[in-house]
């Protein structure tokens, strides 16, 4: 996946300006493609001069003028292109899985301390979630909301978000605790 198929789902639902694309792709799509501010202004101009969307200037009385974009037909077929090929499968690239490698030749305090920050990270993260995802919903249950609300994409990918943080606050708790144990242990 190319960070133009992200820019391009982002865009799908209103029109943002590259400030705003960068706050929902903070809050959104950061769960499952990461990108800086300055990757998605250079991304937004590509995608203008390929056509794939449109950008219009709107001037503003008290603050500078932006620029507001939005997914155009051309921009729609190619993520119709790319929803229809194969997903190619993920893999975790994670420095701190290397750090837990070494805990049993280097010092575990420190990869200790690593984990149970990450754990307290996604713990907040998954709160983010969950309160985004209860925005998403409105005064729906989720049931409900899955069988009959308009755009569940951005829902699922939220949901998806979620397990992933619980995921990550579980794992690093629990290896925290083997390696507190293990340290024990050994004094």
């Amino acid at each position: 996946m190319a960070l133009r198929h992200a820019v391009l789902a982002a865009l799908l639902d209103e029109e943002l300006s590259g400030y705003q694309l960068a706050k929902a792709f903070n809050v959104g799509v950061a769960n499952f493609w990461h990108a800086l501010p300055q990757q998605l202004y250079a991304e937004l101009t590509r995608l203008e001069s390929d056509g794939l969307v449109t950008g219009r200037e709107v001037v503003q009385d008290t603050r500078p003028n932006k620029r507001l974009f939005q997914v155009t037909d051309a921009g729609l077929a190619e993520l119709e292109r790319f929803a229809a090929a194969p997903a190619k499968p993920s893999f975790i690239r994670d420095e701190l899985l290397v750090k837990v490698q070494t805990a049993d030749r280097l010092g575990t305090e420190a990869v200790i301390a690593q984990l149970m920050e990450r754990a307290a990270f996604a713990a907040a993260k998954a709160e983010l979630f969950t309160t985004l995802l209860g925005k998403l919903r409105g005064d729906r249950d989720e049931e409900d909301f899955l069988r009959h609300g308009t755009r569940i994409g951005p829902y699922l990918t939220c949901l998806r978000g979620l397990a992933f943080e619980r995921g990550n606050v579980e794992w690093c708790e629990r290896s925290a605790a083997v390696l507190r144990a293990r340290l024990s242990a050994r004094a």
